[in-house]
């Protein structure tokens, strides 16, 4: 048995004969019997014209008005769905349309159709009209999910980490780190963790299998790890007069080439994206050595400044 919706409302299919005076006859009787308030017949009239041509644009426009005004909103949108794929464009079959795509919150179909009237008809007051209507319910809507995602995500983010099933080992060592939440834990980098006394690779094993459960990762939260540090350090340096040196380019620093591309591979420009940086996360760049590390620390220190320390 065919599914197409077509077949259900009007009995047609593509391969269907058409007979469009035999349509047209029976869309004027239709007329007739909506005229003299005979809803049901003008209905099975029109439902006629659409049997005997399923490409008559007008049986299919009026028996698709005719059922959304009786509730029959699923047969409407087929039948102006089909109405739509003919040309040229059907002007009102796509506003009307676009109203019930709106209706069931459907915004980016409304949108097309609206589109496809304004390219047709660039002026078309009621589809402009709509047009911003559609668009501001559909940047509402996603702004409330947008802010639903953000509730979602920092409920996550506070869970304890005590919550998940780790290891006592690895307990105790996150515990010795301060690292209390899942947005603590992502906020740190397989460098860093690497780097605390008694921190092995097993535990780092088990917290990457954890995370990854939850398609998280070490590392994503760090640009909110950096933009908290570099606020706490301007705080520190405030009154002191070295507040300025912070927003200074590290090309003032006249580092190495070594040193220079490890900081760019990091995407630091500034002396204040640098201070946010702690040891480990420059080690963990690629040819990144301890004497580059000791030519930055050199270096920042005759500034005033240092780089992020962890808690231990």
């Amino acid at each position: 048995m065919s599914n197409d919706p077509m077949d259900m409302v009007i009995g047609a299919s593509e391969t269907s004969q058409r007979d469009t005076e035999a349509a047209n006859k029976h869309l004027a009787a239709a007329n007739e019997a909506f005229a003299a308030g005979d809803n049901p017949a003008g209905v099975a009239e029109l439902r006629k014209a659409c049997n005997t041509d399923p490409h008559h644009a007008e049986a299919l426009f009026q028996l698709a008005y005719r059922l959304d005004l009786m509730g029959e909103e699923d047969e409407a949108v087929a039948l102006y769905e089909r109405v739509i794929e003919q040309a040229p464009p059907h002007l009102n079959a796509l506003m009307n349309l676009a109203v019930l795509y709106e209706d069931r919150s459907e915004y980016g179909a409304a949108e097309r159709c609206l589109r496809q009237v304004l390219e047709t008809a660039p002026n078309h007051a009621r589809a402009r009209l709509f047009m911003k209507d559609v668009q501001a319910s559909r940047t509402m809507i996603m702004e409330e999910q947008e802010d639903r995602d953000v509730l979602k995500k920092k409920a996550l983010f506070d869970t304890p980490v005590t919550d998940f099933e780790l290891s006592v080992r690895a307990r105790t060592c996150l515990k010795k780190m301060n690292i209390r939440t899942l947005g603590d834990l992502l906020r740190i980098t397989e460098a860093e963790l690497m780097s605390y006394k008694n921190f092995g690779e097993s535990s780092l094993i088990e917290i990457k299998q954890m995370l990854t459960s939850k398609n998280l990762r070490l590392g994503q939260g760090l640009e909110d790890a950096h933009r908290a540090a570099r606020r706490q350090i301007m705080d520190q340096l405030k009154g002191t007069g070295k507040e300025a040196v912070l927003a200074k380019p590290v090309g003032d620093l006249q580092l190495s080439v070594r040193a220079r591309k490890a900081l760019q591979l990091l995407n630091i420009h500034t002396l204040g994206d640098l201070a946010s940086r702690t040891e480990a996360e420059l080690m963990g760049v690629k040819n990144f050595g301890a004497t580059s590390l000791e030519e930055v620390k050199e270096k920042l220190t005759e500034l005033g400044i240092g780089l992020r320390e962890l808690d231990t």
